[in-house]
């Protein structure tokens, strides 16, 4: 029977060579789709890789000292480790320093050039480096990228354009008749009410500020922007416009295309447009999953939050990690990582439930019939409540799947497990035994062996190691599909378990958290920088200082101010009165954590709007480029009082 194509991708990962749990979200969930799709029978291809051109990887390399080359290829070595660490299926790997793909993304050039669908001019805007993005002056929020907040810089040199304009109604009548196309529905409105409605304005696609990227064919001075080169590789990686494209053939256009909800505008409206330039069909849906935060004052390293994942497998095990990744972030919105989260999450399921039921079934399969797995006997209602449940779980899941929620997913396999791990408990087979009778027993151990099969092989793709050990415990193969799962009685009566070591050991929460706190402050000892003294600072005198009124100020209210993902407005108790204040901490904190804050507050700062907000004054946060903290008293402290 010929299977049906199914072409996943995840973008395609730029990193400054420290990676933590945030990098693996994306790849993780769509290692869980793919395998899936896999077992229900679908002929899947998974793409993955990096991203590896553009001025800041040159920037990054010449901090480091070191060709762009020696960069990416240390890069590329540390994420396929992380990768295998945490067993992602990955059908093609690709390198946008790869010969095929660099020669692939010239001929697009000159096909646009052909079309008539690029041109050459002078750019002048305003250059976000960590983004790679270009923005007008009206899309900038107090003056700086309105994705991640940080300084632009105004570029003013020659450069093609890709007459992204000329696409705007098609887009639009794209949307309107594949109304699934962007996903969730939130994204959709964010791309047409603050992109497509305002007016598309024709895309910069060269850039000769620097060299290294992929070099423009008619016009070798130019170097490819990075996004139309890193966007292509989803079908330079298949072979299109190469000798060999019969996997062109086969997966485009792309079933799902996986994303951060920071790089939908280029995937919802960059990529299609240059689809339709290029005279091809558009993938069939793009999802913007929200993000993995870890800004709280759990994140600190003085509160033990460690978040490498190197670290965390090796520690837990990778079934656990993948497990909460795909189980405890709500998908479509922003997760919270706690170590403290991580814990409880893997006592509670893994522990708890999953290991528990295995451990006592195969403990009492062993003790009551010298580890074989007897014959079942007729059915009771109680009996068939269970096998019912287990016959239904794989169609609710595949719906789960196909609405991209591993959490719901996940969810409807537990309930096989809790409803089993209850199951023990109403039919009592300790009883069974002591009163002689062998026959419902029998039956009882029976009817857990199979529940446990059918949670294992549905667990497959989410925890591959934990699933392939469950397997050995039931002296069963492991199962390349779901085909076992069609009827209840797959398990051969006869067969040997072996209970061995517990899948997983409970965890003492408070005592690991104290030792993972111990771990990180060794770790930021002996990672801390030594303070070079500044010889340039602009120092203030007193007088100058005194100008500055700072009070303390209580979190009445908080929300995210709309169209923004970076801001999030207060309402503060002041005193006696309340203010109203803008903060670009929505990426490091959620609204409800900041009601019944203190911070610190600017009390004298102008007022000023900031998208269209009155903002009354300042926050002040620490940075380290990587997280922010807003400043607190380290005591409650009344509102409104000075501080000095």
């Amino acid at each position: 029977m010929c299977k049906k194509p199914y072409y996943i991708t995840t973008p395609i990962y730029y990193s400054s060579g420290s990676f933590h749990l945030g990098h693996c979200y994306t790849t993780v969930i769509c290692d869980a789709i793919a395998r899936f799709k896999r077992m229900d029978g679908y002929d899947v291809f998974y793409l993955t890789g990096t991203d590896e051109h553009g001025q800041k990887v040159q920037q990054r390399a010449k901090d480091a000292g070191v060709t762009p080359k020696q960069f990416v290829d240390k890069l590329y070595d540390q994420i396929v480790d992380l990768w295998k660490v945490l067993d992602i299926s990955y059908d093609k790997f690709i390198r946008t320093t790869d010969d095929y793909h660099e020669a692939t993304v010239q001929k697009i050039y000159e096909k646009l050039l052909e079309n008539g669908d690029i041109y050459k001019s002078e750019y002048q805007g305003w250059y976000c480096t960590p983004c790679e993005s270009f923005w007008t002056e009206s899309q900038l929020v107090d003056g700086k990228c309105p994705d991640c907040g940080r300084e632009v810089k105004l570029e003013k040199e020659e450069s093609y354009f890709f007459r992204l304009s000329k696409y705007q109604d098609r887009l639009i009548k794209f949307y309107e008749e594949n109304p699934e196309f962007i996903s969730p529905k939130s994204r959709m409105n964010e791309m047409i009410n603050n992109f497509i409605k305002p007016g598309l304005k024709d895309l910069c696609v060269s850039r000769t500020t620097f060299d290294w990227g992929v070099k423009v064919p008619f016009d070798p001075k130019h170097v490819a922007y990075v996004w139309v080169d890193a966007l292509s590789n989803y079908i330079t990686a298949l072979g299109y416009l190469q000798e060999d494209d019969s996997l062109f053939g086969k997966y485009w256009p792309a079933d799902l295309h996986m994303v951060g909800k920071e790089i939908v505008r280029f995937h919802t409206i960059i990529w299609p447009a240059l689809l339709m330039a290029l005279d091809l069909p558009l993938p069939k849906k793009v999802y913007g999953h929200g993000w993995l935060l870890f800004g709280n004052d759990k994140m600190s390293k003085s509160k033990g939050n460690i978040v490498d994942p190197f670290f965390l497998v090796e520690r837990y095990g990778i079934d656990a990690i993948r497990y909460f990744l795909l189980r405890e972030i709500p998908f479509g919105s922003d997760g919270v990582y706690t170590n403290e989260a991580l814990l409880a999450r893997t006592n509670s399921d893994l522990v708890n439930d999953l290991g528990n039921l295995v451990s006592r079934t195969t403990a009492m399969v062993t003790q009551y019939f010298g580890g074989t797995i007897p014959a079942p006997n007729a059915y009771t209602e109680l009996d068939r409540e269970l096998i019912d449940l287990c016959l239904a779980t794989l169609g609710k899941v595949r719906v789960d799947i196909d609405n991209l929620s591993a959490p719901d997913a996940l969810c409807n396999i537990f309930k096989i497990v809790q409803r089993a791990n209850k199951y023990i408990d109403e039919t009592m087979p300790w009883a069974l035994n002591k009163n002689g009778d062998k026959e419902r027993l029998a039956t009882v151990m029976y009817v857990l062996c199979e529940c446990i099969r059918f949670s294992a092989t549905l667990l497959a793709p989410f925890v591959t190691n934990t699933s392939s050990r469950i397997f050995q415990k039931l002296g069963l193969p492991m199962p390349t599909n779901f085909d076992g799962l069609q009827n209840f009685g797959g398990t051969p009566s006869g067969t040997v378990v072996t209970k061995g070591e517990n899948l997983f050991n409970r965890i003492d929460i408070q005592k690991e958290l104290k030792e993972l706190e111990k771990i990180a402050q060794e770790l930021a000892s002996k990672n801390q920088p030594k303070a070079e003294p500044k010889q340039d600072e602009e120092l203030v005198d007193i007088a100058d200082f005194a100008k500055i009124k700072l009070c303390t100020a209580k979190v009445l209210s908080c929300e995210k101010v709309a169209k923004s993902d970076k801001l999030l407005v207060f309402k503060l108790q002041v005193g006696d009165e309340v203010r109203q204040v803008v903060s670009g901490i929505a990426q490091h904190y959620s609204p409800d954590y900041m009601i019944g804050k203190t911070v610190v507050l600017v009390k004298n700062l102008k007022p000023a709007k900031i998208r269209g907000v009155e903002s009354n004054g300042m926050i002040l946060c620490a940075s380290d480029d990587k997280s922010v903290v807003f400043v607190t008293p380290e005591k409650d402290m009344d509102s409104g009082k000075e501080v000095r």
